[in-house]
């Protein structure tokens, strides 16, 4: 069975709290439980983490080489400035789609600018909680070319 990682960064557990407006009012654990059950449908395990810490992350993006197939990321903040995750997502042979619940690139300035897209294999932005099916979708299409043996 493959396996799946969704990794969300700062502030992310306080979805339903923070700017509904903005990001909505469904909680984290309730878009973690939508991917869980989009997982299960398409015969995927997938195993949520959530950090503040940027180390901590990191870490969880190393620890992923080896144990799951893809990774479906919203780095939240981290997003705008952090080469430490650029960098472990880059070095990492699992593939990441970046997601984002709101358009970055319709928001203030410093957000439109994503430092960790380039070593992903796609970015979605903008879908709200429907953008992290959009991003899994995008893994299971990458998976369809693999096991082609392209």
């Amino acid at each position: 069975m493959r396996k799946v990682l969704l990794m969300n960064g700062p502030n992310l557990n306080m979805l339903g709290v923070r700017d509904p407006a903005i990001y909505g009012s469904d909680t984290l654990a309730s878009i973690e439980q939508m991917v869980e059950e989009y997982g299960r449908a398409h015969g995927v395990q997938v195993d949520c983490f959530q950090s503040n810490h940027e180390g901590a992350l990191v870490d969880a993006l190393q620890a992923a080489r080896g144990n799951y197939d893809g990774i479906v990321y919203n780095p939240g903040a981290h997003t705008h400035y952090s080469y430490a995750l650029h960098d472990a997502v880059e070095c990492i042979d699992v593939p990441v789609v970046e997601i984002h619940i709101s358009d970055i690139s319709k928001r203030e300035e410093f957000r439109r600018t994503s430092v960790i897209a380039p070593a992903c294999i796609a970015q979605v932005k903008g879908l709200g909680k429907e953008g992290y099916l959009r991003a899994f979708d995008i893994l299971l299409k990458s998976w369809e070319g693999a096991e082609d043996g392209r």
